[in-house]
């Protein structure tokens, strides 16, 4: 924390430098205006300033070269010039090149979930695909954010909206633009999901997991149940996070359920449920099958778990916490497995 106090020519002058590194002091009369003083003795007025979406430090002057005033009314300048708009680049760019170029800037996801968002840019945004970013009118903008909610529903529309207001924020940084247009555009309200799964229908879910012809497919449904886990990490579980002996997943305990299924399949690389290349991802066609079959409309995959986890009575000793697991599968799948 910087040494807060009033800046005059006889403090800064009797200033004494650290014995190491450097020491940073606070204008009190103008907070936004500091000084560096280093372990030579050399004192540099400078501020800081979050510019564009960055914390900046900007030098302004050496003491005593620059005095206090010249440097508080260089201050003001300075910040001036470094609130101000960017300028528009003469060269333009499509909607199309942006989002690339914003995708491979500013998204952090899995290659999986990078591919899957892209190709939902491509599907829903195509008429945008090739208008330059600085042309594309507002109605368009809007017309684009109602045809997702209409055909793909009011969640996907407002996570694509998210994203497109990355999209133009990004192009405000790089200088392509002055103003983000989806500020305008309106965010849907989403209803409440109504939990719809009831134990009737989990155990009807279980018993249609037989059914499915996919050997793949229907081991992953099953550890959804068995796994006290969401689809993303259930999907994505390696054979090498799994000690079968301790009967543990990355040292936390596997239902006695999970631990007979996973023996029972065969190690094949480096995923227990490989998929084209890489992990089982989300297999929702196959999942439909599924919820038709056992008669359960509406049901998504990650309700199995946050219903069997609702009933799940937490524990810090593993051993307790996995027979806790196992009674809550014999009694909601009303079955008793053999050890």
């Amino acid at each position: 924390m910087s040494h807060q106090f009033y800046f005059s020519p006889h403090i800064l002058d009797n200033l004494h430098p650290p014995r190491s590194g450097f020491d940073v002091v606070q204008d009190i009369a103008e907070p936004r205006l500091r000084m560096y003083i280093t372990a030579r003795g050399v004192k540099t007025f400078f501020t800081r300033k979050r510019v564009h979406g960055k914390d900046v430090r900007i030098i302004i002057g050496k003491y005593p070269d620059m005095d206090i005033a010249r440097a508080r009314d260089k201050m003001e300048r300075i910040l001036a010039v470094a609130k101000a708009p960017r300028k528009i680049r003469r060269k333009k760019i499509t909607f199309g090149d942006l989002s690339a170029a914003f995708v491979s800037a500013k998204i952090r996801r899995a290659p999986a979930s990078t591919a899957k968002l892209k190709r939902a840019m491509l599907r829903l945004w195509a008429s945008l695909m090739p208008e330059y970013i600085d042309k594309i009118p507002l109605s368009k903008l809007m017309q684009t954010h109602e045809k997702i909610a209409k055909e793909s529903g009011v969640p996907t529309a407002n996570r694509m909206r998210e994203v497109m207001s990355g999209i133009f924020k990004y192009a405000t940084e790089q200088g392509y633009m002055t103003g983000n247009p989806m500020t305008d555009v309106p965010r849907y309200k989403e209803a409440r999901t109504a939990r719809t799964l009831t134990a009737a229908g989990l155990r009807r879910l279980h018993t249609a997991c037989s059914a499915e012809k996919n050997p793949t497919f229907r081991d992953a449904f099953l550890m959804l149940f068995y796994g006290f886990a969401g689809k993303s990490k259930i999907f994505s579980m390696r054979w090498s996070d799994l000690d079968l002996n301790q009967e543990t997943w990355k040292k936390e305990p596997l239902s006695d359920y999970a631990v007979k299924l996973l023996r029972e399949m065969p190690e094949d690389g480096k995923w227990v449920f490989p998929h084209w290349g890489g992990h089982l991802v989300d297999p929702r066609a196959a999942w439909k099958r599924l919820v038709e079959r056992a008669k359960t409309p509406g049901v998504k995959m990650d309700d199995v778990h946050k219903f069997l986890s609702r009933r799940l009575e937490w524990s810090a000793d593993k051993y307790i916490r996995r027979r806790n697991m196992n009674d809550v599968l014999a009694e909601c799948l009303q079955d008793r497995i053999a050890r």
